[in-house]
């Protein structure tokens, strides 16, 4: 594949897709920290420190969707969503590949989302993982629930009482599975 991957968002926004650079690992550690702060989606219950980022998000690949140069706003290019893609299981299972995604706060709704599924889509397949497995999708992730299934992918599980929200309210996780190919 070539990079980075290039797309007008709905809103005419010109972004662009490429692999995470080590000068923007912090950036994209802290917009993960706002998300596991909202409570909503997430496991983690606090904060990670660079080391817990770099173990969970770092492992193996990681890519940043930001905005184009040629939006020529001659402002930085602002990272506005990111995706890591590995292994979802050792050795024999290491075909079923695993991924997890933020979108800035403010900017969701606007296509970044999608944009960020169909890339690791193609991301993977050429990488030559064979299928993706989501482990925990909570029920209450109405949005994501939504853009997996229009992307293919099916519901395979529930787990009960999988996660305990930010509220306290316990919920359901849903594993969702989409081969490649």
């Amino acid at each position: 594949m070539i990079f980075p991957l290039i797309k007008v968002l709905k809103n005419g926004l010109l972004v662009e897709l490429d692999y995470m650079y080590p000068q923007e690992q912090e950036v994209v550690r802290t917009l993960l920290n706002v998300v596991i702060g909202e409570g909503k989606t997430y496991p983690q219950k606090q904060p990670l420190s660079q080391a817990e980022f770099s173990a969970y998000w770092l492992s193996k690949d990681a890519f940043v969707v930001k905005t184009s140069v040629e939006n020529a706003t001659h402002k930085p290019k602002e990272i506005l969503g990111a995706f890591y893609l590995k292994p979802n299981f050792p050795g024999r299972c290491s075909h079923i590949c695993n991924a997890g995604f933020i979108v800035k706060p403010g900017l969701r709704g606007q296509g970044i989302g999608r944009f960020l599924g169909e890339a690791m889509l193609l991301i993977a397949a050429n990488l030559g993982y064979e299928a993706v497995m989501f482990n925990l999708v909570f029920e209450t992730n109405i949005p994501s629930i939504t853009l997996w299934q229009s992307l293919g992918f099916k519901i395979i599980g529930r787990i009960g009482r999988a996660a305990k929200l930010g509220d306290e309210q316990v919920i359901e996780a849903l594993m969702m599975y989409r081969p490649l190919g």
